[in-house]
């Protein structure tokens, strides 16, 4: 308890969150992945194309998310991957662990913000979906100054209505599950098909390590992180297939890749409950509704998972020192929080969602890899550390989730050249940057 207490008076930040609420983070940041944006992954792999990314994917992120535990129930700091290569691998290979983690929770809300808007325009067509993504952005960054609590309870609520919805989903489709349907064209671009749609089967999990940028707003953030993180993971697995199996099994993925002028969808799971029920049913407008709450999810969850990781930037001074300040009467990251609304909103007016989303995905690789490779590290260097929790079947479990991310990140340098060649620039500029005014000091 003393080690709690000290803890939440340096930091400031209030400690409110239980496991059901990490839970509900957890998946909360997710979840929008299920709802929008993957089954652009089948244009370019086809159904067998995109599954075969999808299970090695699946394999990475639960190999990362147990070894990532073990961090973050060792050391429940804010700042997350950054904190923990900071300790394990230095300074300098902390700062870039830190810049990939605010470039992945930074550069993902505005594609999720795009999304928003187009879902209300299917209601309100008369407003443009710009607008209303700036306008969700104001919304969200509000809530998520207001208090930890309250905007935890918010995700906690919307994430269970999202994910009944993904499971009325399913049992409406499933009985018009065909396999034939996951055969026909599965594997249209041979095997570079599978090397291209590996984003897309990342998107399925992306954000899911956001759980541990709260860790110092968790009460028994050792017990209490491993409870959420794990049933969090387990959710989004069974989420995955089931989404997978049962949308494609309808009426094959070319039904829920192309509309019918022919132009690619992101809202995969509406079209193919139309193969169903028609788009004037009931159901149909209800997917619609309550999906809305998916992507809501994830936009606000990482909201509140990016203020934490720039303010943790601010706090230690790698970053402009006044974005490291709390709220005096709320106690969360308000300036960091507002920073990022601004930097979100001018990156979603370039318009430029696949490529903001792909820039995201080459942050949270990076960050991957780093978290563990400092995961062995930190055994070595600190093997006195208590941890609360310890990665089963160690090394194995980081070192597959170091192979498969860092060959994933590969793969999608090959095929995105320029994105890569901006990401690392960005990175690089920063990380110049930083040691230049730490020289100054």
């Amino acid at each position: 308890m003393a080690i709690e207490t000290d803890q939440q008076n340096e930091s400031g930040l209030k400690k409110t969150l239980t496991p059901l609420m990490l839970w509900g983070l957890g998946v909360g940041y997710v979840i929008s992945g299920m709802y929008f944006g993957w089954n652009l992954g089948l244009e370019k792999g086809g159904t067998l194309g995109l599954a075969i990314a999808t299970v090695f994917i699946i394999i990475m992120y639960v190999a990362f998310t147990f070894s990532y535990t073990e961090l973050a129930a060792a050391i429940p700091k804010a700042g997350g991957g950054f904190d923990y290569a900071s300790r394990a691998l230095g300074k300098d290979l902390g700062f870039i662990a830190g810049m990939a983690q605010n470039i992945e929770f930074i550069f993902a809300p505005p594609a999720i913000a795009f999304a928003i808007g187009a879902y209300f325009n299917l209601f309100f067509p008369q407003i443009p979906i710009i607008a209303i993504a700036i306008f969700s952005y104001f919304i969200f960054t509000y809530l998520n100054i207001r208090g930890v609590k309250a905007a935890a309870m918010f995700e906690l609520i919307i994430t269970i209505f999202a994910v009944a919805e993904l499971l009325l989903f399913a049992g409406v489709t499933l009985p018009h599950f065909k396999l034939s349907n996951l055969q026909q064209n599965s594997l249209p671009n041979g095997i570079p098909g599978i090397f291209a749609s590996i984003p897309f089967a990342i998107w399925f999990f992306l954000g899911i390590e956001g759980v541990a940028n709260v860790a110092e707003e968790t009460i028994k953030p050792q017990r209490t992180i491993l409870i959420g993180f794990g049933t969090a993971i387990l959710t989004l697995v069974l989420l995955c297939i089931l989404t997978f199996t049962s949308s494609i099994g309808v009426s094959g993925w070319e039904a829920i890749v192309y509309k019918q002028d022919g132009t690619s969808s992101d809202s995969p799971l509406p079209l193919a409950l139309a193969k169903i029920v028609g788009s004037g049913n009931y159901l149909y407008h209800l997917l619609v509704t309550i999906g809305l709450f998916g992507i809501i999810a994830s936009f606000h969850g990482l909201i509140l998972a990016a203020g934490r990781s720039t303010y943790e930037f601010g706090r230690v001074r790698c970053a402009p020192e006044q974005l490291g300040k709390i709220h005096p009467r709320f106690r969360t990251p308000s300036n960091a929080l507002l920073f990022n609304m601004v930097i979100g909103i001018i990156a979603l007016l370039t318009g430029k969602t696949a490529e903001i989303i792909t820039m995201a995905v080459f942050g949270a690789l990076t960050l991957y890899i780093i978290s563990m490779v400092a995961v062995i590290q930190l055994r070595k260097k600190e093997p006195l550390l208590e941890r609360p929790f310890k990665v089963p079947f160690y090394p194995i479990a980081p070192i597959i989730a170091l192979v498969i991310a860092f060959s994933s990140f590969i793969a999608m340098a090959i095929f995105n050249p320029l994105l890569a060649g901006i990401y690392i620039v960005l990175i690089l500029t920063a990380y110049a940057l930083y040691k230049l005014v730490n020289q100054s000091k």
